[in-house]
């Protein structure tokens, strides 16, 4: 298969997602959310392992793999909200890792010493993203988990902010020298 093809349904792959979120808004059956939370785990893992394995990686997936990770989550989160099973401020703290990096994606494009700088996954993000699908999965399944699951999401989204900004700092580009840092052990 060419590497094109490869990278289209790998991205179709990642897109997928979008498509499952909104099958979880449309249903309220508990089982039916918990297998749609598990398919969006399951292509999510798939993508990554695919990606990685096959030497597939590309900008676009880079890019469109979390957008699709944060659409799935982010719709079945407002959903639980708008039915009662979650608090706006749970909510909030399973979102604030989300929203502080893609605050700083975005003004990190704005900075010209920042512009070169390759956005990655990170460990404590996967994490996260783990942790999140396991509250998502807990307000159906296991509720009495909802709240120890969320404390959790809330330090190890703070934990992975603090990693992707001092990450990110490391590897921005110095006046003078135009391009940004590789990340290697020496400047981790």
């Amino acid at each position: 298969m060419h590497r094109r093809t490869s990278l289209v349904l790998l991205n179709g792959l990642s897109l997928s997602r979008l498509p499952l979120a909104g099958v979880f808004v449309s249903t309220e059956d508990p089982l039916a959310r918990a297998g749609l939370v598990a398919g969006a785990a399951l292509t999510d893992f798939l993508d990554g392992w695919i990606a990685r394995h096959q030497h597939l990686e590309s900008n676009w997936g880079a890019l469109i793999d979390p957008l699709a990770d944060r659409g799935f989550v982010m719709v079945a989160l407002a959903a639980f909200v708008a039915e009662g099973k979650l608090t706006p401020a749970e909510f909030g703290t399973l979102v604030v890792r989300d929203v502080a990096t893609g605050v700083g994606f975005v003004v990190a494009r704005f900075l010209p010493s920042f512009r070169p700088v390759k956005f990655q996954a990170r460990m404590l993000g996967k994490v996260v993203t783990t942790l999140q699908l396991g509250a998502l999965m807990s307000v159906l399944v296991a509720p009495r988990l909802v709240r120890p699951l969320v404390a959790a999401v809330g330090v190890t989204a703070l934990a992975a902010v603090v990693d992707y900004t001092l990450t990110v700092w490391r590897k921005r580009a110095r006046p003078g020298e135009g391009e940004a840092r590789p990340l290697t052990r020496a400047t981790a």
